[in-house]
């Protein structure tokens, strides 16, 4: 199952329940994950989820929020670098780049953001995730190329995750180098003119 970060041995025990709760969120969801089954996959008691979380809702901040952080920032870089075919280009690198390392996290909060409502981690990635249409999006923007982006977003984080989870199959395992240049391909395709396309 594709992870964030490889969990290294020794790890404190708050660190391997946030990855814990972040791989069930990403591939059960949010609601459908109990405190205790977190626990359980990670090997602890929900009494040592709790004197590390508060709550479940404690344990998402924790799991996510450094990939919204990235996002933010991510996305604060290429506003301040404008809108140009090239930077598009560079962005969309980045951008796969940063798919590619927060996978399960982006999985969550983009594809449960609208069900889990509310929670200040997902309202601040709803944010982020408006911010970043905003940005690829001109503000005079067809249905067709707003179709484009949610389909790019939507498209990337479920091939990441939820297709691996479901098409798991060993024999089609692709390198994260031939997924990345995939994915390039891909997003340049839907959100980048034929001009500013990078050429591969």
């Amino acid at each position: 199952m594709p992870t964030d970060a490889s969990v290294p041995p020794r790890v404190r025990a708050s660190d391997e329940l946030r990855q814990a709760a972040l791989e069930q969120f990403a591939t059960v969801g949010f609601a459908a994950s109990s405190l205790q089954q977190i626990a359980d996959h990670a090997g602890y008691s929900k009494s040592s989820v709790l004197y590390h979380y508060a709550s479940k809702e404690a344990l998402l901040e924790a799991a996510i929020g450094p990939s919204i952080d990235r996002l933010e920032s991510l996305l604060g870089d290429f506003v301040a670098g404008g809108r140009s075919a090239a930077a598009q280009a560079v962005f969309i690198e980045r951008f796969v780049d940063f798919l590619l390392g927060n996978r399960l996290a982006v999985h969550t909060f983009v594809n449960q953001g609208q069900s889990l409502r509310g929670l200040p981690v997902i309202e601040r990635a709803n944010t982020a995730i408006r911010g970043l249409a905003d940005s690829i999006c001109a503000d005079d923007a067809s249905l067709a190329e707003q179709m484009r982006f949610g389909v790019a977003l939507a498209g990337a984080t479920y091939t990441l995750v939820a297709g691996a989870t479901f098409l798991d199959d060993d024999e089609q395992q692709f390198a994260d180098a031939d997924v990345r240049d995939a994915l390039i391909s891909v997003l340049s395709e839907l959100l980048l003119t034929a001009d500013g396309r990078p050429t591969r």
